[in-house]
């Protein structure tokens, strides 16, 4: 999958996988191009999973499809515990002017528990709003097509 050794560590959300995995998506070249520069496995979290397999929809040739990404050791999926609800309500609590949802909230929170704010995703208005500790904010891959 790699043609170089990548060396950025980042996240992937709901928008990337669905652009990675649709040949037909409008993001899907840049995507699969912004994927070569990560180091995988990619971070995300079972909302992401959750939201990504809702919006693959009935088609059965799309859910596998993202089955057999999801399942290719590209993803690395970290859940969410109790004891991060108190973060995460805070979260979605100070971005309530973007109407954060969960899952974007459970990357927020882990791209701040894992120290790393590059990010695979489509999402670009929401996650240049977003800001980790310290007002850092998200290095987004692709850029804006």
């Amino acid at each position: 999958m790699h043609s170089r050794a990548a060396s950025i560590v980042g996240l992937i959300d709901t928008g990337g996988i669905l652009a990675i995995v649709d040949s037909r998506d409008r993001w899907h070249s840049l995507c699969l191009e912004a994927l070569q520069s990560f180091r995988l496995p990619l971070l995300t979290t079972e909302a992401i999973l959750t939201e990504t397999f809702r919006l693959t929809g009935r088609n059965p040739h799309n859910v596998e499809k993202t089955w057999r990404f999801v399942r290719s050791g590209a993803l690395t999926i970290h859940p969410m515990q109790d004891a991060h609800l108190q973060e995460l309500h805070a979260l979605m609590s100070q971005h309530s002017d973007r109407l954060m949802d969960f899952a974007d909230a459970t990357l927020v929170h882990l791209a701040a528990r894992e120290r790393v704010n590059a990010i695979l995703t489509v999402d670009h208005d929401d996650f240049e709003t977003y800001r980790l500790p310290g007002r850092k904010k998200f290095t987004i891959f692709p850029g804006r097509s």
